[in-house]
């Protein structure tokens, strides 16, 4: 069984990635000060055997999106399925299927203690579901009327080229900049 440097057998790298690693073993990893440099590469080879779709990941940003670089220079945000949800610099929940909780009663159906329930006068759930496989992607409590929240985003070009030693193909500083306001505006003129 081949390790990295930390001692990391690939099997415990995937059960390490699959949150069934025992907490021991996951606290000697993080203890370990010797951690292999090419650890997150490693990572990203499981992930993409993990996936059907051929795009090269860039990052994972959620149990089933990631970021991903496909072969026309696009940078988009994508799903286990193989769903995308566009450019990775508008916000994915804006082309997701979205499901509201604003009733007690329909909180209820989610949180089971009552007194962990949240005020429906004052905010409602916002469920985030993919609109191919329809996996729940996120969970949002916001006032009534609130933007969907914008997680993440990442400056992939800094992270590749200063945290990783290697640039990506095509490194621009326009990549990093929220275009999510872009999304309704192309909705109201009917795009």
């Amino acid at each position: 069984m081949k390790k990295d440097k930390s001692g990391l057998s690939r099997d415990n790298f995937l059960r390490l990635i699959e949150g069934k690693l025992p907490w021991e073993e996951v606290k000697k990893v993080i203890r370990d000060s010797d951690e292999d440099i090419d650890r997150f590469k490693k990572y990203i080879d499981i992930l993409q055997k993990r996936v059907a779709w051929n795009d090269n990941i860039l990052l994972r940003i959620s149990d089933h999106l990631y970021i991903v670089l496909k072969d026309n220079g696009e940078r988009v945000v994508k799903c286990d399925c193989g769903q995308e949800f566009g450019d990775y610099r508008i916000n994915w929940k804006m082309s997701s299927r979205i499901y509201v909780r604003r009733t007690d009663e329909e909180i209820a159906e989610v949180v089971t203690i009552p007194e962990a329930r949240h005020n429906t006068q004052l905010v409602e759930m916002r469920e985030f579901y993919c609109p191919g496989c329809y996996a729940l992607l996120g969970v949002e409590v916001v006032p009534p009327g609130y933007s969907p929240t914008f997680e993440i985003l990442p400056d992939l070009d800094t992270f590749y080229r200063d945290w990783l030693g290697s640039s990506l193909p095509d490194e621009n500083d326009d990549w990093f900049q929220d275009k999510t306001l872009e999304k309704p505006a192309q909705w109201i003129k009917g795009i």
